[in-house]
């Protein structure tokens, strides 16, 4: 594995489809660089701040940004399969249509952000800040979403079947549409303060 490249600027840098696999950043700043179809296995980014990054098309697989900054960066059509993206910022980012397969985003702010037609699925969200979010329209299946801050999150015709809602105050957040299944529904009646009976 490449030794660690630790505080080092990389200012606009022609990444496009840049192979980056086990590279390992810690504490770098990338400033306009251009990763466009670039593709991590198993790349670690600890620390590291993104500033208008083009990350459009790209595919991380088992890679890690973790405590990482991302401000108006570009994540059109990304991918991240088996990701860890603990502690994360993401300000002002274009991130439509993002997808995210496994992995871990518990503690990642993602407020504001618009996430519309977006797919998660089987991904760890313990903790993550998604008020305001808008996801209408977006798939979060199996998802663990268990303490999440939901104030005025849309979600508005999105597909949340087999995702812990434990915490979810349904009156808190635009619900109209969103699909459920019957675990989740009575989760959901209790929270309204419904006694639920066979």
């Amino acid at each position: 594995m490449p030794e660690p490249i630790e505080d080092v600027t990389f200012h606009d840098e022609d990444w496009y489809a840049e192979e980056l696999a086990d590279r390992h950043f810690i504490g770098c700043t990338f400033h306009r660089v251009d990763l466009t179809e670039a593709t991590s296995q198993g790349a670690v980014f600890d620390g590291c701040t993104f500033g208008d990054v083009q990350f459009n098309v790209s595919r991380h697989t088992d890679s890690a940004f973790t405590r990482c900054v991302f401000t108006r960066c570009n994540l059109f059509e990304a991918e991240f399969t088996g990701c860890k993206v603990v502690g994360s910022t993401f300000d002002r980012c274009d991130l439509r249509p993002l997808t995210v397969s496994g992995g871990d985003w518990s503690f990642v702010t993602l407020a504001g952000a618009d996430l519309r037609g977006g797919r998660f699925t089987g991904v760890r969200m313990r903790e993550t800040d998604l008020s305001g979010v808008d996801l209408t329209g977006a798939t979060m299946t199996g998802v663990d979403l268990s303490d999440v801050q939901w104030r005025g999150t849309r979600l508005s015709g999105a597909d949340l079947r087999g995702s812990d809602l434990t915490g979810l105050d349904p009156t808190a957040v635009q619900r109209a549409g969103a699909v459920i299944d019957m675990v989740q529904s009575v989760t959901l009646a209790q929270a309204l303060g419904f006694d639920v009976r066979g």
